[in-house]
């Protein structure tokens, strides 16, 4: 009589120091929910707005609003000595855990920007999504930006500064800002995400106030000109020499722009699977997107989004190498549209990650 096979032992990260904490515990409950519990034997790590890692042995249900804080937790961290390969739990009692695969749900600073990743790398352990370096450009979204815009893929207009600058010559930033672009403008702190921290900004009158909001997520703020027309996004699936685009799916934002709210908290905006554009403008965003996705040296997963103009021009936005994969997400809905279930594009990720750490 044959031996099951041994479950693979997999810690999901989530929480964190972020703006985007909240989303990060959605999105780990989606995880949580899907993932296949006769191939995985699951460790969850939850990591606190103060950045205190926890083991959490509780009831999934208990992530929304945070009370796992308060439940079944020990002091736990993920060692940098790869010869541990695992959690380091504090107890009681103490003891390690040994991990096959991390899956970090983490959204934003100390998640997608290359810092866990750095972590992670140094563990030895395989995990999901794109590595340091790419983690961290895809981040910032003006390095992003200059890299994009060598390899002439068309964005929007931009220009960037650091929030001190603006505090030494703000007449002077403000001044190439409205000799550079045209108004309206979008005004973003570089690294952050889920739209947190950024305005639209119908004149000079209003940069003041857009900058001070900005610079409270980061000390590199980015102001982008705005660009009228659909936004639409196509999911990334793949390590780099093997990326494949999804279909193309559309945002019908119910506020000024596709803000927070409207992502994660009043769930009104309308998504379109595939997006209401022609056939054309769609190969066109599956191919750019793959190629941007390659040229940022991205793997196992990104979202990348797009606008299409009425004049059907493709005007790159950004790259997400964390998406959200709540249940209203874009990302994990694209796939689904292609035929994966949710739990077989886990699957995937997974095998991904270990494919790019050479297992």
């Amino acid at each position: 009589m044959s031996q099951p096979s041994k479950k693979i032992s997999v810690a999901l990260l989530f929480g964190g120091q972020s703006s985007e904490h909240e989303v990060s515990l959605m999105s780990a409950g989606s995880i949580i929910e899907n993932l296949d519990k006769e191939k995985y034997e699951l460790h969850m790590v939850g990591i606190t707005k103060e950045g205190r890692w926890l083991l959490f042995t509780g009831d999934p249900a208990q992530l929304s609003g945070g009370a796992w804080e308060k439940g079944d937790v020990a002091p736990a961290a993920l060692s940098p000595d790869p010869s541990v390969h695992g959690l380091v739990v504090l107890g009681p009692p103490a003891r390690t855990i040994h991990i096959d695969c991390v899956f970090p749900a983490l959204h934003g600073k100390n998640g997608e920007d290359g810092t866990l990743q750095g972590l992670l790398a140094l563990s030895g352990i395989p995990y999901v999504g794109c590595n340091t370096e790419a983690s961290a450009i895809c981040m910032d979204k003006a390095v992003t930006h200059t890299l994009l815009s060598a390899a002439n893929i068309e964005q929007a207009h931009y220009l960037w500064f650091y929030s001190d600058r603006f505090a030494c010559a703000p007449e002077t930033i403000k001044n190439r800002i409205c000799a550079r672009l045209n108004f309206p403008v979008f005004v973003k702190p570089a690294n952050a995400g889920s739209s947190v921290g950024v305005s639209r900004v119908d004149g000079p009158q209003g940069l003041d106030e857009a900058i001070r909001k900005a610079a409270q997520e980061d000390v590199k703020i980015i102001v982008e000109e705005g660009v009228t027309g659909q936004e639409v996004e196509c999911a990334v699936l793949g390590n780099r020499q093997d990326a494949q685009a999804s279909l193309v799916g559309e945002i019908g934002a119910s506020a000024a722009f596709y803000d927070y709210d409207d992502k994660y908290v009043n769930g009104t905006s309308q998504l379109y699977i595939p997006a209401r554009i022609p056939q054309e403008a769609a190969e066109e965003i599956r191919e750019t997107a793959v190629r941007a996705y390659r040229l940022l040296g991205c793997s196992g997963l990104a979202r990348v989004d797009f606008f299409v103009t009425p004049e059907q021009k493709v005007v790159l936005n950004e790259l997400n190498t964390l998406p959200g994969f709540t249940s209203i997400s874009m990302y994990p809905k694209l796939w689904m549209a292609m035929g994966l279930t949710y739990g077989e594009l886990l699957d995937k990720l997974i095998q991904l990650a270990f494919k790019q750490a050479g297992c």
